[in-house]
């Protein structure tokens, strides 16, 4: 990290949130010399590779980390391995913390494996992670969208309920806005509370919301909170400049693309048509904070929508997940009108309905629509907004929600793709399924739960 970085950092967090001000369960996110803040997460290969950060006090010159296949008995640590840790200091308004980070090399893909964090006398527990698969196969993982605030009060019930309903999923993605001001580190200290021993555990891929920028002044321009890449190691195969805040990470016949929304939105249309281009995967998701298509308030992303939008139809991307609205939306598969300017919904004739026993279809909404991508806007922390007031026949969405917090399970397996939206007491709100067709665009099949009425509430348009 620069000196630059770090003192834009230090002003930012000194304008929104003095140390005196602290109360004593911010207090107690101060960092230790005892590591904390263990977090997976892929700078590489995912199936060769895994990349650990973690936190100290600034007691702690340098960082170490362990690894050894692991075992069925406790002697796996017997062969461990040790790799010396990159070190960097970040000073916030819990004081000087050392973020510590190693990525582990040459792995066996699908292999369980333990290790250890720490300075070589004070270690973490043993964790434990299974590398993926080089080759296409089963994969699960959970999206969410805004935590941002009270994230260890009312967010964290929800992550956890997460993980009781998906506890095999393969990672968390997260949709941006994972906390409230970027440069707080005791709301990144809740952040991580609520994800506990699973962010160890389980590789978290992180998107930057605009509550991860912030300005140390204000006619300053925003800029990535410092604390982004001392915490995340991600890939750095994005536009220059955008590292590690875009990427794309292909996991088991599955490409993963994460788009930064906040900025240079038009350079990484360039890069993304290229990154798709090149795309040997069966199936394609993207991700990025701000929706194209918006479900609350009379937001709308339009330069987004021009700019992305058609590069997602030309390649044929099956998901986009997305957060910022705080509010819930599922379109059908739509693909963009470059003359009219919105959704354009295809009503092929030839097109036949299909509905998974025993479940039913929103009104006005196909089961099975050729061609188009299906996108997502969520939000699992409780901060609320409502729904906008679309005109039925412009209404990009199948299924909607106000005031509900939920999370995502996503299943891949070969050619077909699972999605449910759970909101957060574990009770089943949405979902469809994918299926890829030889030659032909992907069958989409609506498999809403029966008798479960959609949570509107009031939109813009009410008074």
């Amino acid at each position: 990290m620069s000196r630059i970085t770090v003192a834009f950092s230090l002003l930012a967090v000194a304008a929104c949130c003095p140390a005196d001000d602290l109360s004593p369960t911010q207090a107690s996110f101060r960092p230790t010399s005892v590591p904390d803040r263990v977090l997976l997460s892929w700078k590489g290969d995912p199936a060769t590779t895994q990349s650990v950060t973690w936190r100290t006090d600034d007691s702690v010159a340098s960082g170490v980390a362990e690894i050894a296949p692991a075992g069925p008995g406790p002697d796996f640590k017997n062969d461990a391995k040790s790799i010396e840790a990159r070190t960097e200091p970040l000073k916030s308004n819990l004081g000087e913390a050392h973020y510590h980070s190693v990525t582990f090399e040459g792995l066996k893909p699908a292999t369980a494996y333990a290790y250890r964090v720490g300075d070589g006398e004070t270690w973490s527990e043993w964790f434990q992670f299974r590398t993926m698969s080089a080759e296409p196969a089963p994969l699960q993982f959970v999206y969410v969208g805004d935590a941002q605030n009270d994230l260890k009060s009312l967010w964290s019930r929800v992550i956890r309920q997460a993980y009781s309903d998906a506890p095999k999923s393969q990672f968390l993605l997260h949709a941006g806005d994972l906390i409230n001001r970027g440069d707080a580190d005791h709301e990144w200290g809740e952040w991580f509370y609520g994800l506990g021993w699973m962010s160890g555990t389980i590789p978290q891929i992180a998107i930057p919301g605009n509550h991860e920028y912030s300005k140390i002044s204000k006619d300053s321009p925003k800029g990535l909170t410092a604390h982004w890449k001392p915490q995340f190691e991600l890939p750095e195969n994005g536009p220059m400049g955008l590292e590690e805040s875009v990427f794309f990470i292909d996991v088991q016949g599955v490409r993963i693309v994460g788009l930064n929304s906040n900025e240079d939105q038009e350079m990484q249309a360039e890069w993304l048509d290229d990154v798709l281009s090149k795309n040997p995967n069966r199936w394609t998701i993207v991700a990025h904070h701000h929706p194209i298509h918006s479900t609350s308030g009379d937001r709308d992303n339009a330069q987004l929508r021009r700019l992305w939008q058609p590069t997602y139809d030309r390649h044929g991307v099956d998901l986009v997940l997305q957060g910022h609205d705080h509010s819930y939306g599922r379109s059908r598969p739509i693909r963009f009108d470059a003359n009219e300017e919105q959704v354009s919904k295809d009503e092929d004739e030839k097109t036949v309905q299909k509905i998974a026993d025993g479940e039913n279809v929103a009104s006005g909404v196909r089961g099975r629509t050729p061609g188009g991508t299906v996108y997502v806007v969520s939000v699992s922390g409780p901060k609320m907004y409502a729904l906008k007031d679309y005109p039925k026949e412009t209404d990009p969405f199948a299924r909607r929600a106000a005031d509900t917090q939920l999370y995502q399970i996503i299943t891949i397996d070969g050619d077909e793709l699972k999605y449910e939206a759970r909101t957060a007491v574990g009770d089943l709100y949405d979902a469809f399924s994918l299926k890829k067709r030889a030659d032909a665009p992907n069958e989409f099949i609506e498999r809403v739960p029966k008798d479960v009425e959609q949570r509107l509430g009031k939109t813009t348009g009410e008074k």
